[in-house]
Protein backbone atom coordinates (compact mmCIF):
# COMPACT_ATOMS: atom_id res chain seq x y z
CA UNK A 1 0.00 0.00 0.00
CA UNK A 2 2.86 2.32 1.04
CA UNK A 3 4.55 1.87 -2.24
CA UNK A 4 1.40 2.51 -4.05
CA UNK A 5 0.70 5.95 -2.67
CA UNK A 6 4.84 6.73 -3.19
CA UNK A 7 4.06 5.87 -6.91
CA UNK A 8 0.56 7.88 -6.88
CA UNK A 9 2.23 10.98 -5.67
CA UNK A 10 4.43 11.34 -9.04
CA UNK A 11 2.03 11.56 -11.41
CA UNK A 12 1.01 15.36 -11.55
CA UNK A 13 -2.59 16.07 -12.29
CA UNK A 14 -1.59 18.22 -15.57
CA UNK A 15 1.22 16.84 -17.54
CA UNK A 16 2.27 17.63 -20.83
CA UNK A 17 1.66 14.99 -23.47
CA UNK A 18 4.36 12.29 -22.76
CA UNK A 19 5.62 9.91 -25.96
CA UNK A 20 4.64 6.65 -25.29
CA UNK A 21 7.74 3.88 -25.50
CA UNK A 22 6.77 0.29 -25.21
CA UNK A 23 8.93 -2.65 -24.40
CA UNK A 24 8.36 -6.28 -24.26
CA UNK A 25 8.30 -8.44 -21.49
CA UNK A 26 9.30 -11.72 -20.64
CA UNK A 27 5.60 -12.76 -21.54
CA UNK A 28 4.83 -12.25 -25.08
CA UNK A 29 1.65 -11.18 -25.22
CA UNK A 30 2.20 -8.78 -22.69
CA UNK A 31 3.89 -5.16 -23.36
CA UNK A 32 5.30 -2.71 -20.56
CA UNK A 33 4.62 0.95 -21.23
CA UNK A 34 7.89 3.15 -19.52
CA UNK A 35 6.39 6.67 -19.11
CA UNK A 36 2.90 6.97 -18.07
CA UNK A 37 0.18 7.77 -20.43
CA UNK A 38 -2.19 10.84 -19.50
CA UNK A 39 -5.82 10.70 -21.39
CA UNK A 40 -5.28 7.62 -22.78
CA UNK A 41 -4.69 5.83 -19.85
CA UNK A 42 -7.69 7.74 -18.00
CA UNK A 43 -9.99 6.62 -20.81
CA UNK A 44 -8.45 2.93 -20.45
CA UNK A 45 -9.17 2.98 -16.60
CA UNK A 46 -12.50 3.84 -17.26
CA UNK A 47 -13.58 1.37 -20.12
CA UNK A 48 -11.61 -1.22 -18.41
CA UNK A 49 -12.78 -0.60 -14.68
CA UNK A 50 -9.56 -0.99 -13.73
CA UNK A 51 -7.97 0.90 -10.59
CA UNK A 52 -5.38 3.38 -11.12
CA UNK A 53 -2.47 2.04 -8.72
CA UNK A 54 -3.43 -2.28 -9.81
CA UNK A 55 -2.35 -1.04 -13.40
CA UNK A 56 0.56 0.59 -12.64
CA UNK A 57 2.04 -2.23 -10.62
CA UNK A 58 1.32 -4.76 -13.02
CA UNK A 59 3.28 -2.75 -15.17
CA UNK A 60 0.61 -2.89 -18.14
CA UNK A 61 -0.33 -0.60 -20.58
CA UNK A 62 -4.13 0.16 -20.64
CA UNK A 63 -4.59 0.62 -24.08
CA UNK A 64 -2.72 -3.34 -24.29
CA UNK A 65 -4.93 -4.61 -21.28
CA UNK A 66 -6.85 -7.33 -23.71
CA UNK A 67 -3.38 -9.24 -23.47
CA UNK A 68 -2.78 -8.56 -26.96
CA UNK A 69 -0.03 -8.48 -29.08
CA UNK A 70 -0.55 -5.30 -29.90
CA UNK A 71 1.40 -1.35 -31.34
CA UNK A 72 1.01 1.63 -28.49
CA UNK A 73 2.43 3.64 -30.80
CA UNK A 74 0.16 7.14 -31.16
CA UNK A 75 0.48 6.68 -34.82
CA UNK A 76 -1.13 3.01 -34.81
CA UNK A 77 -3.56 3.82 -32.09
CA UNK A 78 -5.35 6.65 -33.92
CA UNK A 79 -5.11 5.29 -37.97
CA UNK A 80 -5.73 1.90 -39.11
CA UNK A 81 -2.77 0.07 -40.70
CA UNK A 82 -1.98 -0.02 -45.01
CA UNK A 83 -2.83 -3.40 -44.48
CA UNK A 84 -6.21 -3.37 -43.18
CA UNK A 85 -7.01 -0.77 -45.88
CA UNK A 86 -5.86 -3.29 -48.35
CA UNK A 87 -7.72 -6.05 -46.86
CA UNK A 88 -10.87 -3.39 -46.50
CA UNK A 89 -10.52 -2.44 -50.17
CA UNK A 90 -10.17 -5.93 -51.28
CA UNK A 91 -13.11 -7.32 -49.55
CA UNK A 92 -15.09 -4.29 -51.17
CA UNK A 93 -14.12 -5.61 -54.26
CA UNK A 94 -14.67 -8.80 -53.89
CA UNK A 95 -18.11 -8.10 -52.49
CA UNK A 96 -19.21 -5.98 -55.74
CA UNK A 97 -17.57 -8.71 -58.16
CA UNK A 98 -19.77 -11.31 -56.53
CA UNK A 99 -22.78 -9.68 -56.54
CA UNK A 100 -22.25 -8.83 -60.12
CA UNK A 101 -21.67 -11.82 -61.05
CA UNK A 102 -24.70 -12.72 -59.49
CA UNK A 103 -26.60 -10.32 -61.43
CA UNK A 104 -25.08 -11.69 -65.02
CA UNK A 105 -26.55 -15.00 -63.98
CA UNK A 106 -29.86 -13.72 -62.84
CA UNK A 107 -30.35 -12.26 -65.89
CA UNK A 108 -29.58 -15.33 -67.88
CA UNK A 109 -32.58 -15.95 -66.73
CA UNK A 110 -34.28 -13.79 -69.11
CA UNK A 111 -32.39 -15.57 -72.65
CA UNK A 112 -33.61 -19.17 -71.04
CA UNK A 113 -36.99 -18.10 -70.57
CA UNK A 114 -37.43 -17.40 -74.31
CA UNK A 115 -34.66 -19.90 -75.94
CA UNK A 116 -37.02 -22.21 -76.38
CA UNK A 117 -39.77 -20.40 -77.45
CA UNK A 118 -39.53 -19.61 -81.03
CA UNK A 119 -38.65 -23.42 -81.78
CA UNK A 120 -42.26 -23.72 -79.80
CA UNK A 121 -43.82 -21.44 -82.08
CA UNK A 122 -42.09 -22.72 -85.00
CA UNK A 123 -43.18 -26.09 -83.93
CA UNK A 124 -46.56 -25.36 -83.48
CA UNK A 125 -47.00 -23.97 -86.69
CA UNK A 126 -45.53 -27.21 -87.78
CA UNK A 127 -48.17 -29.16 -86.31
CA UNK A 128 -51.45 -27.29 -87.30
CA UNK A 129 -50.18 -27.21 -90.51
CA UNK A 130 -49.69 -30.89 -90.82
CA UNK A 131 -46.05 -30.67 -91.59
CA UNK A 132 -44.74 -32.55 -88.84
CA UNK A 133 -41.83 -33.87 -91.23
CA UNK A 134 -40.34 -30.44 -90.23
CA UNK A 135 -40.06 -31.48 -86.48
CA UNK A 136 -37.30 -33.74 -87.96
CA UNK A 137 -35.04 -31.13 -87.78
CA UNK A 138 -35.17 -30.83 -84.18
CA UNK A 139 -33.26 -33.95 -82.74
CA UNK A 140 -34.63 -35.55 -79.98
CA UNK A 141 -32.04 -37.45 -78.65
CA UNK A 142 -30.35 -34.08 -78.32
CA UNK A 143 -32.91 -32.29 -76.86
CA UNK A 144 -33.31 -35.06 -74.52
CA UNK A 145 -29.37 -35.04 -73.53
CA UNK A 146 -30.17 -31.27 -73.13
CA UNK A 147 -33.07 -32.22 -70.84
CA UNK A 148 -31.20 -34.34 -68.65
CA UNK A 149 -28.45 -32.25 -68.09
CA UNK A 150 -30.57 -29.91 -67.30
CA UNK A 151 -32.28 -31.73 -63.94
CA UNK A 152 -28.97 -33.05 -63.29
CA UNK A 153 -27.56 -29.56 -63.20
CA UNK A 154 -30.05 -28.18 -61.56
CA UNK A 155 -29.81 -31.07 -58.39
CA UNK A 156 -25.68 -30.29 -58.79
CA UNK A 157 -26.51 -26.13 -58.32
CA UNK A 158 -29.04 -26.60 -55.68
CA UNK A 159 -26.11 -28.09 -53.63
CA UNK A 160 -24.05 -25.57 -54.27
CA UNK A 161 -26.40 -22.95 -52.92
CA UNK A 162 -26.07 -20.74 -56.64
CA UNK A 163 -30.14 -20.23 -56.99
CA UNK A 164 -29.68 -18.03 -60.22
CA UNK A 165 -28.36 -21.27 -61.61
CA UNK A 166 -30.50 -23.31 -60.23
CA UNK A 167 -33.44 -21.37 -61.77
CA UNK A 168 -31.93 -21.37 -64.94
CA UNK A 169 -31.70 -25.13 -65.42
CA UNK A 170 -34.69 -25.43 -63.51
CA UNK A 171 -36.13 -23.31 -67.01
CA UNK A 172 -34.60 -25.09 -68.94
CA UNK A 173 -35.73 -28.33 -68.13
CA UNK A 174 -39.53 -27.18 -68.53
CA UNK A 175 -38.97 -25.44 -71.95
CA UNK A 176 -37.23 -28.05 -73.32
CA UNK A 177 -40.08 -30.62 -72.58
CA UNK A 178 -42.51 -28.48 -74.33
CA UNK A 179 -40.34 -29.31 -77.25
CA UNK A 180 -40.17 -33.11 -76.45
CA UNK A 181 -43.61 -33.09 -75.95
CA UNK A 182 -44.77 -31.27 -79.70
CA UNK A 183 -42.22 -33.81 -81.33
CA UNK A 184 -43.98 -36.78 -79.40
CA UNK A 185 -47.16 -35.61 -80.70
CA UNK A 186 -45.90 -35.19 -84.36
CA UNK A 187 -44.76 -38.81 -84.04
CA UNK A 188 -40.84 -37.68 -84.16
CA UNK A 189 -40.01 -38.66 -80.70
CA UNK A 190 -41.04 -42.77 -79.62
CA UNK A 191 -43.84 -42.53 -77.44
CA UNK A 192 -42.60 -44.68 -74.48
CA UNK A 193 -39.52 -42.91 -74.61
CA UNK A 194 -41.40 -39.79 -74.15
CA UNK A 195 -43.20 -41.97 -71.80
CA UNK A 196 -40.52 -42.64 -69.42
CA UNK A 197 -38.77 -38.85 -69.82
CA UNK A 198 -41.98 -37.67 -68.24
CA UNK A 199 -41.83 -39.73 -64.92
CA UNK A 200 -37.91 -38.86 -64.93
CA UNK A 201 -38.75 -35.03 -64.95
CA UNK A 202 -41.70 -35.37 -63.01
CA UNK A 203 -39.98 -36.67 -60.02
CA UNK A 204 -36.68 -35.10 -60.91
CA UNK A 205 -38.13 -31.74 -60.65
CA UNK A 206 -40.09 -32.30 -57.21
CA UNK A 207 -37.27 -33.85 -55.06
CA UNK A 208 -35.12 -30.82 -56.42
CA UNK A 209 -37.89 -28.32 -55.27
CA UNK A 210 -37.89 -30.14 -52.06
CA UNK A 211 -34.54 -30.07 -51.23
CA UNK A 212 -33.72 -26.36 -52.27
CA UNK A 213 -36.50 -25.50 -49.21
CA UNK A 214 -34.79 -28.53 -46.93
CA UNK A 215 -37.98 -30.49 -47.24
CA UNK A 216 -36.45 -33.50 -48.07
CA UNK A 217 -35.08 -36.32 -45.91
CA UNK A 218 -30.92 -36.55 -46.88
CA UNK A 219 -31.50 -40.59 -47.19
CA UNK A 220 -33.64 -39.62 -50.15
CA UNK A 221 -31.32 -36.95 -51.59
CA UNK A 222 -29.07 -39.45 -51.69
CA UNK A 223 -30.52 -42.28 -53.49
CA UNK A 224 -31.44 -39.21 -55.91
CA UNK A 225 -27.82 -38.50 -56.25
CA UNK A 226 -26.87 -42.10 -56.82
CA UNK A 227 -29.47 -42.29 -59.22
CA UNK A 228 -28.52 -39.26 -61.05
CA UNK A 229 -25.05 -40.99 -61.40
CA UNK A 230 -26.14 -44.31 -62.53
CA UNK A 231 -28.51 -42.96 -65.21
CA UNK A 232 -26.56 -40.05 -66.34
CA UNK A 233 -23.31 -42.54 -67.00
CA UNK A 234 -25.83 -45.21 -68.59
CA UNK A 235 -27.64 -42.40 -70.75
CA UNK A 236 -24.25 -40.46 -71.87
CA UNK A 237 -22.41 -43.13 -73.95
CA UNK A 238 -26.04 -45.10 -75.19
CA UNK A 239 -27.30 -41.51 -76.39
CA UNK A 240 -23.65 -40.77 -78.00
CA UNK A 241 -23.61 -44.26 -79.87
CA UNK A 242 -27.33 -43.58 -80.99
CA UNK A 243 -26.72 -40.37 -82.37
CA UNK A 244 -24.28 -41.85 -85.32
CA UNK A 245 -27.35 -44.40 -86.69
CA UNK A 246 -27.15 -45.89 -89.07
CA UNK A 247 -23.32 -45.50 -89.77
CA UNK A 248 -23.23 -47.44 -86.74
CA UNK A 249 -25.11 -50.61 -85.50
CA UNK A 250 -27.72 -49.92 -83.55
CA UNK A 251 -26.97 -52.20 -80.50
CA UNK A 252 -27.32 -50.98 -76.98
CA UNK A 253 -24.40 -52.32 -75.58
CA UNK A 254 -22.58 -49.06 -74.85
CA UNK A 255 -25.55 -48.34 -72.12
CA UNK A 256 -25.58 -51.51 -70.45
CA UNK A 257 -21.99 -51.59 -70.37
CA UNK A 258 -21.72 -48.00 -68.82
CA UNK A 259 -24.92 -48.88 -66.52
CA UNK A 260 -23.40 -51.66 -65.25
CA UNK A 261 -19.88 -50.18 -63.61
CA UNK A 262 -22.04 -47.30 -62.53
CA UNK A 263 -23.91 -49.68 -60.58
CA UNK A 264 -21.02 -51.54 -59.04
CA UNK A 265 -19.55 -48.27 -58.52
CA UNK A 266 -22.15 -47.01 -56.48
CA UNK A 267 -22.69 -49.95 -54.76
CA UNK A 268 -19.45 -49.91 -53.45
CA UNK A 269 -19.40 -46.49 -52.33
CA UNK A 270 -22.59 -46.95 -50.10
CA UNK A 271 -20.53 -49.96 -48.58
CA UNK A 272 -17.46 -47.82 -47.96
CA UNK A 273 -15.08 -50.23 -50.44
CA UNK A 274 -13.94 -46.80 -52.49
CA UNK A 275 -10.60 -44.97 -51.14
CA UNK A 276 -10.85 -41.06 -50.71
CA UNK A 277 -10.13 -40.13 -53.86
CA UNK A 278 -12.26 -42.84 -55.30
CA UNK A 279 -15.41 -41.35 -53.28
CA UNK A 280 -14.42 -37.97 -54.52
CA UNK A 281 -14.80 -38.98 -58.33
CA UNK A 282 -17.88 -40.50 -57.97
CA UNK A 283 -18.92 -38.12 -56.43
CA UNK A 284 -18.28 -34.81 -58.98
CA UNK A 285 -18.95 -37.72 -61.64
CA UNK A 286 -22.72 -36.69 -61.76
CA UNK A 287 -21.73 -32.83 -62.38
CA UNK A 288 -19.56 -33.65 -65.50
CA UNK A 289 -22.00 -36.31 -66.91
CA UNK A 290 -24.82 -33.55 -66.64
CA UNK A 291 -22.48 -30.94 -68.34
CA UNK A 292 -21.57 -33.70 -71.11
CA UNK A 293 -24.85 -34.19 -71.76
CA UNK A 294 -25.69 -30.51 -72.49
CA UNK A 295 -22.85 -30.35 -74.37
CA UNK A 296 -23.72 -33.35 -76.49
CA UNK A 297 -26.97 -31.69 -77.31
CA UNK A 298 -24.86 -29.01 -79.82
CA UNK A 299 -23.25 -31.90 -81.41
CA UNK A 300 -26.64 -33.83 -82.30
CA UNK A 301 -28.01 -31.09 -83.14
CA UNK A 302 -25.19 -29.87 -85.48
CA UNK A 303 -25.01 -34.28 -87.00
CA UNK A 304 -28.77 -33.75 -87.59
CA UNK A 305 -27.87 -30.58 -89.33
CA UNK A 306 -25.69 -32.29 -91.91
CA UNK A 307 -27.80 -35.62 -92.34
CA UNK A 308 -31.18 -34.11 -93.52
CA UNK A 309 -30.16 -30.38 -94.57
CA UNK A 310 -33.87 -29.97 -96.24
CA UNK A 311 -35.32 -30.10 -93.20
CA UNK A 312 -32.75 -27.50 -91.31
CA UNK A 313 -35.32 -25.07 -91.63
CA UNK A 314 -37.29 -26.24 -88.78
CA UNK A 315 -34.61 -24.69 -86.32
CA UNK A 316 -35.00 -21.37 -84.66
CA UNK A 317 -31.95 -18.85 -85.67
CA UNK A 318 -33.59 -16.65 -82.63
CA UNK A 319 -33.15 -19.62 -80.17
CA UNK A 320 -29.57 -20.56 -81.26
CA UNK A 321 -29.09 -16.30 -80.60
CA UNK A 322 -30.58 -16.49 -77.18
CA UNK A 323 -28.20 -19.74 -76.29
CA UNK A 324 -25.62 -17.49 -77.30
CA UNK A 325 -26.51 -14.41 -74.96
CA UNK A 326 -27.87 -16.86 -72.13
CA UNK A 327 -24.87 -19.18 -71.68
CA UNK A 328 -22.51 -16.28 -72.40
CA UNK A 329 -23.74 -14.27 -69.23
CA UNK A 330 -23.30 -17.37 -67.27
CA UNK A 331 -19.28 -17.88 -67.68
CA UNK A 332 -18.35 -14.93 -65.26
CA UNK A 333 -20.34 -16.56 -62.62
CA UNK A 334 -18.73 -19.72 -63.10
CA UNK A 335 -15.35 -18.44 -63.09
CA UNK A 336 -15.95 -16.51 -59.91
CA UNK A 337 -16.98 -19.33 -57.78
CA UNK A 338 -13.83 -21.48 -59.65
CA UNK A 339 -16.70 -23.79 -60.99
CA UNK A 340 -14.50 -25.37 -64.32
CA UNK A 341 -17.35 -27.69 -64.84
CA UNK A 342 -19.86 -24.62 -65.08
CA UNK A 343 -17.48 -22.67 -67.15
CA UNK A 344 -16.24 -25.63 -69.93
CA UNK A 345 -20.74 -26.23 -69.78
CA UNK A 346 -21.43 -22.41 -70.85
CA UNK A 347 -18.51 -21.75 -73.17
CA UNK A 348 -19.46 -24.66 -74.96
CA UNK A 349 -23.72 -23.68 -75.27
CA UNK A 350 -22.36 -20.13 -76.11
CA UNK A 351 -19.73 -21.05 -79.09
CA UNK A 352 -21.12 -24.53 -80.22
CA UNK A 353 -24.89 -25.12 -79.72
CA UNK A 354 -25.17 -21.39 -80.08
CA UNK A 355 -23.02 -19.90 -82.75
CA UNK A 356 -22.06 -23.57 -84.33
CA UNK A 357 -25.89 -23.87 -84.79
CA UNK A 358 -25.99 -19.90 -86.26
CA UNK A 359 -23.24 -21.53 -88.89
CA UNK A 360 -24.94 -24.14 -90.09
CA UNK A 361 -27.80 -22.03 -90.71
CA UNK A 362 -26.15 -19.72 -92.91
CA UNK A 363 -23.95 -22.43 -94.56
CA UNK A 364 -27.47 -23.84 -95.79
CA UNK A 365 -29.11 -20.31 -96.98
CA UNK A 366 -31.61 -20.47 -94.16
CA UNK A 367 -30.74 -17.06 -92.64
CA UNK A 368 -29.98 -13.76 -94.57
CA UNK A 369 -25.92 -12.86 -94.81
CA UNK A 370 -26.86 -9.94 -93.06
CA UNK A 371 -28.71 -11.25 -89.70
CA UNK A 372 -25.29 -13.86 -89.81
CA UNK A 373 -22.82 -11.18 -89.82
CA UNK A 374 -24.07 -9.60 -87.90
CA UNK A 375 -24.83 -11.88 -85.10
CA UNK A 376 -20.62 -12.78 -86.06
CA UNK A 377 -19.47 -9.58 -85.52
CA UNK A 378 -21.37 -8.93 -81.88
CA UNK A 379 -20.94 -12.60 -80.98
CA UNK A 380 -16.53 -11.95 -81.42
CA UNK A 381 -16.95 -8.55 -80.18
CA UNK A 382 -18.90 -9.43 -76.91
CA UNK A 383 -16.67 -12.69 -76.58
CA UNK A 384 -13.80 -10.58 -76.26
CA UNK A 385 -14.22 -7.70 -74.41
CA UNK A 386 -16.01 -9.89 -72.42
CA UNK A 387 -13.29 -12.14 -71.76
CA UNK A 388 -10.72 -9.34 -70.60
CA UNK A 389 -12.94 -7.22 -68.23
CA UNK A 390 -14.17 -11.02 -66.63
CA UNK A 391 -10.89 -11.82 -65.72
CA UNK A 392 -9.67 -8.49 -65.12
CA UNK A 393 -12.21 -7.92 -62.34
CA UNK A 394 -11.86 -11.15 -61.04
CA UNK A 395 -8.19 -11.42 -60.31
CA UNK A 396 -8.84 -7.66 -59.08
CA UNK A 397 -11.39 -8.94 -56.79
CA UNK A 398 -9.24 -12.43 -55.69
CA UNK A 399 -6.12 -10.22 -55.13
CA UNK A 400 -4.59 -12.04 -57.73
CA UNK A 401 -1.37 -10.67 -59.58
CA UNK A 402 -2.81 -11.30 -63.30
CA UNK A 403 -5.84 -12.41 -65.28
CA UNK A 404 -4.16 -15.55 -65.85
CA UNK A 405 -3.87 -16.38 -62.21
CA UNK A 406 -7.71 -16.59 -62.69
CA UNK A 407 -7.24 -18.72 -65.32
CA UNK A 408 -4.90 -20.85 -63.17
CA UNK A 409 -6.94 -21.00 -60.27
CA UNK A 410 -10.54 -22.31 -62.11
CA UNK A 411 -8.76 -25.25 -63.85
CA UNK A 412 -5.68 -26.50 -61.00
CA UNK A 413 -8.16 -25.08 -57.97
CA UNK A 414 -6.60 -22.31 -55.44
Amino acid sequence: MAGSMIILGKIPLHTPRPSIRCSFSSNPQRLECVSSPSIHLRRGIKKNKLPLKEALFRGQSLCCYRDKTVSCSSSDYLHPSSQESVEVKKGEGFQQWDSMTAKFAGAANLPFLLLQLPQIILNTRNLLSGNTSALLAVPWLGMLTGLLGNLCLASYFIKKKETEAVVVQSLGVISTYVVLLQLAMGGAMPLPHFVATSIVVASGMTLNFLKYFDWLHPEIWRFWEDFVTVAGLSVLPQVMWSTFIPYVPNTILPGTIAFITSLVAVFMGRMGKLSDKGVKILGSISGWTATVLFMWMAVAQMWTNLLTPDNIKGLSAVSMLLAVIGNGLMIPRALFVRDFMWFVGSAWGSVFYGWGNLTCLYCFKCISPGFYIASTVSFLAWIDVDSVLTFSRDSQAHGLSSPFASLKELVFGP
